[in-house]
């Protein structure tokens, strides 16, 4: 027996969308994609089936090397406003970010993360509508982020060195070195 996808009707867009948003807010976020998946495939430009498919695939991430962040990227990428592009992708840099911090990465190493998510977020906050504070409340978690990241101080291996010093010099060698030892 052959099993084939079913399609879901235009008129049950609505209550599949609900249905996604409650299975990521139950922490079920294959569900919540799979629902997504369904609606894009009768609507494939559906805004917010897109924003929850992105998000659900966030939800998944574990800071490992099978994160799917280039795939969610493209989704958020795929959307038609500039703001929820930039404001999303931001969200998919902090959840990458924090991942990679629960699964023991060293906090230095997400740093570049979070800035690059910040910048997203900078860039939706020149964009935002009226009233709408999001992308200054996700700047603030990553500042606080990076705040309990301990950075190493600088150092001035430099200053160590007088002006004049090079790097060693060996004596050329007048015995060739032989490529196997000797018993």
């Amino acid at each position: 027996m052959e099993f084939k996808l079913k399609s879901i009707s235009q008129a049950g867009i609505g209550t599949a969308i609900a249905k996604a948003e409650r299975y990521r807010y139950l922490n079920e976020p294959e569900e919540a994609e799979s629902i997504c998946r369904d609606i894009l495939a009768v609507d494939p430009n559906h805004q917010l089936a897109k924003r929850i498919l992105g998000l659900a695939i966030t939800d998944q991430f574990s800071g490992g090397v099978n994160d799917r962040v280039t795939e969610a990227s493209s989704v958020f990428d795929s959307l038609e406003e500039q703001y929820a592009q930039l404001y999303y992708r931001g969200i998919l840099h902090e959840r990458h970010a924090k991942a990679q911090l629960s699964a023991g990465r060293p906090p230095q190493a997400v740093a570049a993360e979070l800035e690059e998510a910040m910048r997203c977020f900078q860039g939706a906050e020149q964009r935002r509508p009226a009233g709408n504070d999001e992308a200054i409340l996700r700047w603030n978690r990553c500042v606080r982020l990076l705040e309990q990241i301990p950075m190493p101080e600088p150092r001035e291996e430099m200053q160590s060195f007088e002006s004049g010093d090079t790097s060693p010099q060996f004596p050329a060698r007048t015995t060739p070195l032989r490529a196997g030892r000797s018993r």
